[in-house]
């Protein structure tokens, strides 16, 4: 079936919902959140504080629970720092665990979905090692933006939901130091990682194994509908994550760090730290500096998710016979190919006519994108706002087999948006980034951030209404 972007969020009551606790002591450990010297509320997601019931709450009251973590009404008190084990660059790391952050609240969003509220940048736990725990500035403002962005290209992904400027200097080897500092909450569906199975496997815990497939089947995919729990809980992780690693290309995305503690249950991007678009389509394109052997290029995610997928079914063999999940896992290029097309039309504001005909269209495109004459952003963007789809303004001979395949196929948007009428598209790129940072950290100047996410919510609203 045709890609269809997440629905907009719209406004419902608070609706606490702890579940988490179902699962005992054993998935998290509770936690105190770090003393800071200053609050200063910067960034206040006010689309996505109303879909959980939050939008009430004044800048005072906002700032005593997301910069103070004093707890929500009726939720966890005190927060869990989880506990999981991961695959980091293809090495098995038993050490790790939430260690610069925990599970702040649990409530239902305007999807009656089960949204997690988990913080980064709060204080030390028991699995932040030699850490101080703290998250700087720099980094929760590239949150924001990676957000936004991802976002509104149809990516599923957590928000940013809160930023918090917590007054310590911090220091780090990757950035210029002392450097500030901040706490931020980022709004999930799902912090239940790949590496929570691992740590119950590594464990040989089946009781707890079985009580965290039935926890994610309950909250996040309606229920147990088989008798074979854990392959089912493997296909529908399997199919979102095949829809993510599609998302991801067609928005020339590099998360950077794909370990297997940075992919959640339900496929939901999260957890930025060295990302970057790519300007021209370029598989071994690396966001990473320390990525030197390119293992989570641009190129290379859709295998990295399918690599992490293999470790999420050796986990579960610990409760579950390996032939059904084998044969899910060997089902994931299809799935990735059928998800990359459908999203690729999406963007494209094309309809999809399946995978056998779409495929030929996109690898025409990816084609003339080889050549990298045409940036990403400005192919989607020339070839959306066309008002004939096979004459848009980019003519180059690079895609003329892209133009004559694309001739045949019926709009699904008309571009009437403000957005179509300028003169190039949204894009962020590592430039625009630093340059953002640098008004914020040299002159204390947040205009440039608040103009750059407005930008960005008007290219996602063009995307999904035309």
């Amino acid at each position: 079936m045709p890609y269809k972007p997440q629905s907009e969020p719209t406004k419902i009551n608070y609706q606490p919902d702890v579940q988490i606790t179902q699962l005992g002591e054993k998935i998290g450990d509770p936690v105190s959140a770090a003393n800071f010297p200053d609050h200063i509320l910067r960034f206040r997601n006010d689309r996505w504080d109303q879909s959980i019931g939050l939008h009430g709450l004044d800048d005072s009251d906002w700032i005593n629970h997301f910069g103070k973590l004093a707890p929500l009404a009726d939720n966890l008190s005190p927060p869990l720092a989880l506990r999981y084990h991961g695959h980091q660059f293809r090495n098995y790391n038993p050490d790790i665990g939430d260690g610069r952050g925990f599970l702040f609240a649990q409530l239902r969003d305007h999807e009656k979905r089960l949204m997690d509220l988990g913080t980064k940048g709060s204080g030390t736990t028991p699995w932040s090692r030699t850490g101080d725990g703290r998250l700087t500035l720099k980094g929760a403002v590239r949150e924001i933006i990676a957000t936004e962005m991802l976002e509104a290209l149809g990516v599923n992904t957590s928000k940013t939901l809160s930023v918090v400027e917590t007054g310590e200097e911090l220091t780090r080897g990757d950035e210029p130091s002392p450097t500030r500092s901040a706490v931020m909450t980022r709004l999930s569906h799902s912090h239940i990682r790949i590496g929570a199975f691992q740590r119950i496997a590594y464990e040989k815990n089946e009781a707890l194994m079985q009580q965290l497939i039935e926890y994610c089947l309950t909250n996040y995919y309606g229920g147990i509908q088989t008798d074979d729990p854990a392959a089912e809980l493997f296909a529908k992780t399997a199919q979102e994550v095949a829809k993510l690693a599609g998302a991801y290309m067609t928005a020339g995305f590099v998360h950077g760090v794909l370990n297997t503690d940075n992919i959640n249950v339900t496929g939901e991007s999260f957890d930025y730290g060295p990302w970057r678009f790519t300007p021209h389509w370029e598989p071994g394109f690396t966001a990473a500096y320390f990525d030197q052997e390119g293992l989570y290029c641009f190129g290379r995610q859709p295998e990295a998710l399918h690599w992490n997928l293999a470790q999420f079914a050796s986990a579960l063999c610990l409760v579950a016979e390996s032939d059904p999940l084998v044969a899910i896992l060997e089902s994931f290029p299809k799935a990735y190919g059928t998800a990359f097309t459908e999203h690729f039309c999406w963007r494209l504001g094309i309809e999809s006519k399946g995978f056998d005909d779409d495929r030929d269209l996109v690898v025409a495109a990816e084609k003339g994108l080889a050549q990298k004459t045409t940036q990403i952003d400005q192919f989607f963007f020339d070839w959306g706002k066309a008002e004939d789809v096979a004459k848009p303004k980019d003519d180059s001979s690079e895609f003329s087999e892209f133009r004559n395949l694309i001739a045949n196929r019926e709009r699904t948007r008309k571009p009437v948006s403000e957005y179509w009428h300028k003169a190039s598209p949204c894009s962020m790129h590592i430039e625009e980034v630093e340059t953002i940072w640098a008004a914020i950290a040299e002159d204390d100047d947040w205009n440039q951030l608040s103009e750059k996410v407005n930008e960005i919510r008007g290219m996602g609203f063009a995307l999904r209404n035309g």
